[in-house]
């Protein structure tokens, strides 16, 4: 069973640690039950999809597999922290196909936890799935790459061209892990590159176009990816208001696995994804307080309000240099115009 309270648990009080114990005894966390089906339903969906695809057609077979692929990118993310087994080299083995392209899991796994440093959490320097530069940074930027950085910081910027940032950024990190000489990391390309040719091959043979998939079904689910991500930090003085609550419809619940409730998440990186929830409505009132105001009702209203007004996310507010810029929401995780790390999801 994976511990029950995460690294952030002293911000808990004990009515809260007592329920998140109780939880943890229920034969569902124990055995990790939703986390198996959850699995099962994935590749049986998935597979069966591109299996089927000549009898259920483009218009069918597509919005499933964008929903698949979509859904196995948010279980990657849960077999990071340890689900749905204690056996360490277990876990990363149900999250190893490429199905989403465009980046090894590894590589991803070593980035995220780098993420889960709360008092480092949106900070240029030591976040790897942050968006915000440092003043040096953005003082040397070209007025060309300003106006990216805005469109990208706008929802539908993310949606269109953030896919594309993080497409570029994955083939730049197959170039530097070569010139730098990282094993490593050049060895989980080499892996991750001979099961992508394989996994292509198949979807070929099944009458699915190679070419299709990468721009009709990879591409927007990576996007469909941006929308949840879009505001899940900003930053803030305290660490506890960096991470968003935002209660969405239960149809974004399911695809992203309760991630929305962020906050949760970070405070317990252990609990498993159908507890979220659960945690979070036993204390609603004390996480909406400890964001700061950092909630909201749904991905609607970001879309509402940023759909092509962009974020001010440039020079993060606590730099050196950026103390007079305002203390603005982050738009998400990770992209490729920032130097730091993987592009996440």
């Amino acid at each position: 069973m994976p511990a029950p309270v995460g690294k952030t648990a002293h911000y808990l009080h004990d009515g809260q640690r007592d329920r998140i114990r109780q939880l943890a005894t229920t034969r569902s966390w124990r055995w990790e039950l939703p986390t198996w089906g959850l699995i099962a339903l994935i590749y049986a969906g998935w597979f069966g999809t591109v299996h089927y695809w000549t009898v259920l057609g483009p218009w069918v077979g597509t919005p499933l597999l964008i929903w698949f692929t979509t859904w196995y990118m948010s279980l990657q993310h849960e077999l990071i922290h340890g689900h749905p087994t204690r056996v360490a080299w277990l876990n990363p083995l149900f999250g190893l196909l490429p199905l989403a392209v465009w980046y090894p899991y590894g590589l991803y796994r070593d980035s995220h936890l780098r993420h889960h440093r709360d008092d480092h959490l949106t900070d240029p320097a030591e976040d790897p799935e942050g968006y915000y530069f440092t003043a040096e940074s953005w003082q040397g930027f070209s007025p060309l790459r300003r106006r990216l950085v805005r469109v990208r910081n706008t929802f539908a910027g993310r949606l269109l061209i953030g896919p594309a940032l993080d497409i570029y950024r994955a083939l730049r990190g197959i170039v530097s892990a070569v010139a730098d000489g990282d094993r490593r990391a050049v060895g989980m390309w080499l892996i991750h590159g001979l099961l992508l040719l394989a996994l292509l091959q198949w979807v070929a043979l099944s009458g699915l176009s190679v070419g299709y998939y990468l721009l009709a079904i990879s591409y927007p689910a990576l996007a469909l990816t941006k929308v949840r991500s879009f505001m899940e930090h900003r930053a803030a003085r305290d660490p506890r208001a960096r991470s968003v609550i935002n209660e969405a419809a239960w149809p974004w619940r399911l695809l992203f696995l309760n991630l929305n409730y962020h906050l949760v998440h970070h405070d317990l990186p252990a609990v498993p994804w159908y507890a979220l929830r659960r945690v979070y409505l036993a204390d609603r009132a004390a996480y909406r307080q400890r964001t700061g105001g950092f909630v909201v009702r749904g991905y609607a209203e970001w879309l509402g309000e940023y759909a092509f007004r962009p974020v001010e996310v440039e020079v993060h507010p606590l730099s050196p240099g950026g103390a007079r810029a305002p203390a603005a929401p982050e738009s998400g995780h990770g992209d490729l115009v920032t130097d730091a790390g993987y592009p996440p999801r």
